[in-house]
This record gives structure tokens, C-alpha cells and sequence, in this order.
């Protein structure tokens, strides 16, 4: 059937192939009933899914430290945590919301860390960008980090998520004093290394195409041209091999709510500024200009070789959107000395680093006890 159910994909723009499950029903008359009542339940989980997803949620109770201007700084710990360096979880800022690190139960790396033993645990909860933001700049961001930073007491263990990576990153260049360690988990650090559509794409398209984008957006990156661009990487996935799956799996409870949760996570995206957005496409994807030693960040040049803490540089095997050469390359451009510097390929693709049940079941519990051995 499932073959049967692709075939029936024409019009991918629509989104969602609405018409297909009935035409299967009035060609299998001996199984119609059946196929009308899986039939109406698919249709209306793709309206809970797709039109109305809800809000995401996180899995672990945490509160609120502080609220800046950028994010909100949430506080996951437990007992004891005030005798323990804080951990700083510094989530992407790329279109998405900061509960990739705390998706839910098994599948949250803020748990995982909990669980292996990390009792203090804090991380940035990235705002959407609103029109009063649309000016505001990666230092605006890292003025706000600092201040964080400054309130857990002045030194941090920093993990850094994909985009949060090379925010981290460039955080410790800046003030290397205050990070105590640093883990990179699928970070694009040394932009130009490997292959993959993001790297490409920067490279492919003129300034004036993301600068149109910000346009349209009247300042803004628009969370929804970011959602786009994502499903537009793996349409086949997007557009027919989910709803097929959803198809097959319509009747197990337990596969509709973890599908349920991902969806309220994946289809609210989170709206850029415009200037930061451009700012990341010129400086960092294309000019690279971080591990060249040429980024200003809060008045002053960077070099990558001020990064000297232990360093745990953690990449996906099958990450087609930060390739594990963009993030090993840290070990090349930091001043980090090789016997502190740990890597690490874990299984999968880019967002399972950070909520695959693997990852977090294997990788995530090594960075805990890494972590516990920083002091």
C-alpha cells in the first residue's frame, strides 16, 4: 500500500495529500468501512498536526532566572546544584524552538545530563524576533549571553547546539576566562569544510537573495521561509514519506503522540532578526570569518586560538546540515591542546544529536561524565 499511497503524489506544494486515502477506499470496496473510519482519523490528525499543532512544550520542570531581551535563561536543576559549575545549554537560534534540548521523556539531553549525574543545568530559551528586534545584531545576543553568564556566577561549562555552537564558540574566543569547558555538538564551526545544502546554498546565492528574504520579511527572517527551506532539503520526506507513515501507524497511540510532540515543535518556528540573519550568512557562512581570525565581536577581533579549555567536539555520522568536517574542525583553529580535546560520531543525522533516543541513550550520558570530570 505504501507504494501505492507515493504514486499518488503530485502536488507537493499543497502540502498534505488530502485526496488520496478515499480514492484507495472506492478501489477496495471489500475493505471500505475499515478504510473510511482509518481514513477520517488520518485526515483529522493532519489537521491536528499540520493546521493546528499547538505549542511545544517542555519535558522536564525547570524556572525562570531572568528574561533578556533575547531569551529567556531557564534553570533545570536539582538538589545540590549550587556546590557544581553551572552547565550552560545554548540551543539553535535557526528557526526553531529551544525545546529541541528538552523535547520529551528519552528523548531530551537535558535529562540525560540530569540523569548522569549533572545537577546544575541552565539553558537559553531563544525569543522570537519581533519588529523592535529586527535591528539587533550578534552582538546584541552576546551582550545577553554575557549577562547570563555574569549572573550563574562567571564561569560556565557552555554546550553549544548547532547554531548556539558557533555562538558558544565565538562566546569563549571573546571571553575565554569565563567558559570552563566547551562542548560543540553538530556546530558548523569551520563553514567551508565538507558539503552540505546550507554551505552550498550560502555559497550558491548573491547577498541580495538573503537580503530580499529579510525584505519580504520587513527586517525579518520569517520563521516560516526558515520551515520552508528546512523541508525543502528532503521533499520526499516532507511531502510523502511522513503522511505514509502516519498512514500506516494511524491506529498505535504511542507513535501519534510522539508525532504529535514533533510537530508542535517543527511547525512553530521561531522569526530571526533581519540584521543578525545577514550578519550570520555574510560573516560566518561566507567569509568563514571566525576561524580565519577576521570576526568582530563586541569591539574586538577574535582568534579562535584563545579557546583553550577541554573541548568535546560531538558530530552526527549522517548530517547532511552540519558535516562532521565543519565541526572536528575545531580541533585545527582552537587553542585547545589535543590531549583536552575529545571527539565524538554518534549515529544518525543533525537534529537526532540533540533529541534521537540514541544520542541521548549514548552520547549525551559520555558527556555528563566528561563534564562531571571539568570540575
Amino acid at each position: 500500500m505504501a507504494d501505492r499511497i507515493k504514486q499518488c503524489h503530485h502536488y507537493p506544494e499543497v502540502g498534505v495529500p488530502f485526496f488520496w486515502p478515499f480514492s484507495i477506499a472506492m478501489n477496495m470496496t471489500d475493505q471500505a468501512l475499515g478504510l473510511e473510519q482509518k481514513n477520517m482519523k488520518f485526515l483529522d490528525e493532519v489537521v491536528k498536526t499540520e493546521v493546528t499543532p499547538g505549542k511545544p512544550h517542555w519535558a522536564s520542570k525547570n524556572k525562570v532566572l531572568v528574561t533578556l531581551h533575547t531569551f529567556t535563561l531557564r534553570d533545570f536543576s536539582t538538589k545540590g546544584a549550587g556546590k557544581e559549575t553551572p552547565v550552560l545549554i545554548i540551543p539553535p537560534y535557526a528557526g526553531h524552538t529551544s525545546e529541541i534540548a528538552d523535547f520529551q521523556k528519552k528523548q531530551s539531553l537535558v535529562e540525560a545530563l540530569l540523569d548522569n549525574g549533572i545537577k546544575n543545568v541552565v539553558l537559553t530559551d531563544w525569543h522570537s524576533a519581533t519588529q523592535k528586534m529586527k535591528d539587533y545584531d550578534i552582538d546584541n545576543y552576546l551582550a545577553d549571553l554575557h549577562v547570563a553568564v555574569k549572573d550563574l556566577g562567571g564561569h560556565v561549562h557552555m554546550v553549544g547546539l548547532c547554531q548556539g555552537g558557533w555562538m558558544a564558540a565565538i562566546y569563549a574566543a571573546r571571553f575565554p576566562d569565563q567558559v570552563s569547558s566547551l562542548v560543540l555538538a553538530g556546530a558548523p564551526i569551520d563553514t567551508h569544510a565538507g558539503s552540505g545544502p546550507i554551505e552550498e546554498d550560502a555559497k550558491k546565492y548573491p547577498m541580495s537573495f538573503f537580503e530580499g528574504l529579510v525584505a519580504t520579511g520587513n527586517g525579518l527572517l520569517l520563521g516560516k521561509y526558515m520551515l520552508q527551506g528546512f523541508k525543502g532539503m528532503h521533499p520526499e520526506k516532507q511531502y510523502v514519506d511522513k503522511y505514509v507513515e502516519l498512514y500506516e501507524h494511524i491506529d498505535d497511540p504511542s507513535y501519534i503522540k510522539r508525532t504529535e510532540d514533533f510537530e508542535k515543535w517543527y511547525e512553530n518556528p521561531l522569526n530571526l532578526p533581519g540584521r543578525w540573519y545577514l550578519q550570520v550568512i555574510k560573516y560566518l557562512f561566507k567569509g568563514n570569518y571566525f576561524v580565519k581570525g577576521k570576526f568582530i565581536a563586541l569591539g574586538k577581533t577574535l582568534n579562535p586560538k584563545d579557546i583553550k579549555c577541554p573541548l568535546y567536539l560531538l558530530a552526527g555520522a549522517k548530517d547532511d546540515i552540519t558535516p562532521k568536517e565543519q565541526v572536528f574542525a575545531a580541533e585545527k583553529y582552537f587553542g585547545t591542546t589535543a590531549k583536552h580535546i575529545v571527539k565524538d560520531l554518534a549515529k544518525g543525522g543533525h537534529i537526532g544529536l540533540f533529541m534521537g533516543t540514541t544520542a541521548v541513550t549514548t552520547n549525551w550520558p559520555k558527556i555528563a561524565d566528561w563534564l562531571k570530570k571539568q570540575g
